[in-house]
């Protein structure tokens, strides 16, 4: 299959989804504490490591902090809040008609086929009024729909994820650095080993009591939700990565600040719950232009490792 094909059937899935009827949620959604903090960052220790579908050896030379979870509906309101009413972000986010825009600094053009120019600019970080979205803006402020506050955040662009990041000093993650975090050292393709069941992950049919709210597609669940722990009447599997990230196969996927050459589409990891058990692999990619925005798609950040605080370690 050449990569023209593959480009445009990946992003056909992401645009399915995107576009797929989604039935109104239910009036009272079941709100589960996990016990896993959002807040929390693991530690990813320098080293070499088995990359991508080969296993190909590669080394990172440095230590670096990665978000336990994806960042969480409560978490991007807060951010959008807090931005907008920041004077000095002015120059970062700004409210519009279409949505929340992000100023985006651009980044070099290198003619590829399949690239497109991305110039210094105002880009599109998260639309308003789109079916499925769970953080809405009500007169002054974002709030979050009801029990979906430890959901992971979607409908974000890359640039919404970029000016999240840029907002409190950390970054996306290079492919490289999440996929490390998610497999570790010995080469298994699921952040907890080699096998998923339902009891792992959040990915298409796989039965979670949130699924069956919706049906259909079915729909996130709170981050950390596969825990080992039983809620709902759910029994969950230990699903976390080797140093302790959680929800790094299924649930959303997750902008990485690399692209796919000769293009300006931006590679996304992890899988999501519309997906199938094989797109939930660690060294899986999907991609998508970087003003995508879908009820698929979040992000988590990456940033140098905090001395004196309390990441986990491995």
């Amino acid at each position: 299959m050449n990569r023209k094909v593959a480009l445009s059937l990946t992003l056909g899935v992401l645009l399915m989804a995107a576009c797929a009827p989604r039935p109104e949620p239910p009036e009272a959604v079941p709100t589960v504490d996990t016990g896993v903090n959002p807040e929390e960052w693991v530690r990813v220790p320098a080293g070499e490591f088995l990359f991508g579908l080969h296993n190909r050896r590669m080394v990172l030379d440095y230590d670096y902090e990665i978000m336990k979870t994806p960042v969480t509906n409560a978490q991007w309101a807060r951010f959008l809040n807090q931005a907008l009413r920041d004077s000095a972000a002015r120059n970062l986010i700004k409210l519009s008609e279409e949505g929340v825009m992000a100023f985006y600094p651009g980044e070099p053009y290198h003619g590829g086929k399949h690239e497109e120019k991305i110039d210094a600019g105002w880009y599109l970080a998260y639309p308003l009024h789109r079916v499925g979205q769970k953080v809405h803006w009500e007169g002054d402020s974002f709030v979050v729909q009801r029990g979906f506050e430890n959901h992971p955040a979607t409908f974000v662009t890359y640039f919404g994820a970029w000016a999240y990041c840029r907002y409190y000093g950390y970054r996306i993650p290079t492919e490289a650095e999440w996929e490390k975090a998610a497999r570790g050292t010995d080469g298994r393709p699921y952040p907890w080993g080699h096998e998923i069941t339902p009891a792992h992950a959040n990915y298409y049919k796989s039965r979670d009591p949130f699924e069956s709210l919706w049906g259909g597609l079915g729909e996130t669940t709170p981050v950390g939700f596969y825990n080992g722990q039983t809620h709902l009447g759910f029994h969950t599997e230990n699903a976390a990565s080797p140093y302790g990230a959680y929800d790094m196969a299924g649930n959303v996927w997750e902008w990485v600040s690399d692209d796919i050459e000769e293009t300006h589409q931006r590679i996304l990891k992890g899988g999501s719950f519309t997906d199938y058990e094989i797109d939930c692999r660690a060294t899986w990619r999907n991609f998508a232009p970087p003003e995508f925005a879908g009820p698929t798609v979040g992000f988590r950040c990456v940033r140098e490792v905090q001395e004196g605080e309390s990441a986990e370690e491995p």
